[in-house]
């Protein structure tokens, strides 16, 4: 029997939520052109203080429930949207549903990388669909390419800009010149950054996104704690003054790579080629390069947050469930996990590295500091020396060295840090050339 319509309930009204239940009700009649028949949102899960918000006032008040009882025997609810946020109680919601039969959509990034395997698993055994395309990149198209487009191909490596906080941040530190503390402030003001910034700062939003990413293409259980990273706060305007001079640009960069034994996860800020792709993606844009033995090299990049670009994800993953739906389709994604891959310790990872280093201005010092990284197998490749303070009588050298491992690179600079001459390492980032 014809589907006469597919219910759906929504958890949450913030911002991606609110514009998703816009745009269901605003566009009925295109969506069930697309589907066969009309999407109808019959509940919305919220908290009492969302009773009172401006949309909600505009909406039918019969919609609403504070209860999520009352939200899951709701009659007539098809797929389950998850726009809350957060890890719990917003996983128990998704495996509540996925248990009572309920197609589900999120844009949850912490659940899915946190979650996602048992999640999937689960959506498997009871025959429904689990769709997340909003939990990396907001609108820009990532999770069903890696799931179907480059399906044939050995992903080899991902180098991805998914914060888009981070990157204006950054991009205001290279253009203005200003720390990282003025770049912040300004982001907050226009609403980029949050009040409390230290997920997106930290790295922590990034690695969560890159474990979803990383688990996809490489068809492994890749678990945000598995992945190394590392924030932007230690940043200062000298660096990217030094970067411009030795033709690099600053980026917050999600890194996986895999060779036949192993896995490589880290997110930190590095030095890239100022003539690479990615260096050329400012203010809040997304960008995700992959490398596939096929397709070769392939960009993804648009606006990576905001209601928006996420709504438009939702809402196609909201679509295709639907079609599933009325097609008598059940779980179509199929994740079959590789064995026996590893994640490579970060000690393990080989890399260039900028140094930044405040030291008195005597001779000899540089020859210091050359010895203990030789001691350690590690080249250097190029060094810059100027004088920071004739008064204090100290220079400043930056030094770019040639590739070595990060545990050879963390030993030299603990005993650079006893050399008597040097007064601090100001700064210390990895170079992906």
């Amino acid at each position: 029997m014809k589907k006469q319509s597919i219910g759906i309930g929504l958890m949450g009204l913030g911002v991606v939520a609110g514009e998703v239940a816009r745009v269901l009700i605003s566009k009925t009649e295109v969506l069930a052109e697309q589907v066969g028949c009309p999407l109808v949102l019959r509940k919305v899960k919220v908290l009492a203080e969302d009773l009172v918000s401006p949309q909600a006032l505009e909406m039918d008040s019969q919609l609403f429930t504070t209860d999520a009882d009352e939200f899951f025997t709701e009659p007539g609810i098809d797929i389950v949207v998850e726009a809350i946020g957060g890890e719990r109680p917003a996983v128990e919601y998704l495996e509540r549903a996925i248990s009572g039969g309920k197609y589900v959509v999120t844009s949850n990034k912490e659940v899915i990388a946190k979650h996602g395997a048992k999640l999937l698993a689960s959506a498997q055994q009871h025959k429904v669909g689990l769709r997340y395309e909003a939990s990396v990149g907001g609108g820009i198209p990532l999770i069903a390419p890696f799931q179907y487009n480059l399906i044939a191909n050995r992903i080899g490596g991902i180098y991805a800009i998914i914060n888009g906080t981070t990157n204006y941040i950054l991009t205001r530190m290279a253009r203005e010149r200003v720390d990282f503390s003025a770049a912040l402030e300004r982001a907050q003001e226009l609403g980029y950054a949050e009040a409390n910034p230290e997920n997106d700062v930290e790295g922590i939003d990034a690695a969560y996104k890159l474990a979803i990413l990383a688990s996809l293409a490489f068809r492994s259980q890749v678990q945000p704690q598995d992945i190394y990273h590392e924030g932007i706060s230690r940043l200062g305007s000298r660096d990217f003054q030094y970067a411009q001079e030795l033709g690099f640009a600053i980026k917050l960069l999600a890194i996986a790579k895999q060779d036949d034994k192993s896995i490589e996860v880290r997110v930190h800020p590095v030095f890239i080629p100022e003539d690479s792709l990615l260096a050329k993606v400012d203010g809040v844009y997304n960008a995700v390069l992959v490398e596939g033995d096929l397709v070769g090299r392939v960009l993804f990049f648009g606006e990576g947050a905001g209601a928006q670009p996420s709504s438009s994800a939702v809402i196609a993953d909201i679509v295709s469930a639907a079609q599933d739906i009325v097609l008598g389709v059940g779980n179509r994604t199929m994740w079959r996990l590789e064995p026996d891959k590893i994640i490579k310790p970060m000690s393990e990872i080989e890399t260039r590295y900028y140094l930044r280093l405040n030291v008195a201005d005597r001779p000899g010092v540089l020859a210091q500091i050359s010895k203990v990284l030789g001691d350690h197998q590690i080249s250097i490749s190029s060094v810059i020396q100027k004088l920071a303070d004739s008064i204090a009588q100290t220079a400043e050298i930056v030094i770019m060295t040639h590739p070595a491992k990060e545990a050879a690179m963390q030993k030299a600079l603990q005993e650079v840090t006893q050399l008597t001459m040097v007064k601090e390492i100001s700064n210390f980032v990895r170079v992906e050339a």
